[in-house]
């Protein structure tokens, strides 16, 4: 069963807020920022971010609506600017966000 680039877009967003336990209110805040299907294959790239914030994760969607578990997450912060423009978030993405930009160093 193929998907739809919409619903690859969708699947992304699920994912991220099912990885990281976050709620619905805070599923909101999430955007598409590109997407695409590779190719002639039958899988897309989803790059996905929070509102007005430069932090992105990178998702491969399979035709199947299943997410790969090992996405890349990029950031312009360093670990010492980890807390960079998260005061307008709520507090549980704020430290997903936090945690990220720790790890993708």
């Amino acid at each position: 069963m193929m998907i739809s680039l919409v619903e690859a877009e969708q699947k992304a967003i699920e994912f991220i807020v099912e990885e990281w336990e976050l709620s619905d209110q805070e599923k909101k805040l999430f955007t598409v920022e590109n997407s695409r299907q590779i190719d002639d294959r039958w899988w897309y790239i989803v790059e996905v971010t929070v509102n007005n914030l430069p932090d992105k994760w990178v998702i491969q969607v399979y035709d199947d609506g299943e997410c790969d578990p090992c996405y890349t997450f990029v950031s312009p912060f360093s670990e010492l600017e980890k807390s960079a423009k998260l005061d307008t978030i709520p507090q549980k993405l704020a430290l997903v966000l936090e945690e990220e930009r720790i790890g993708h160093i």
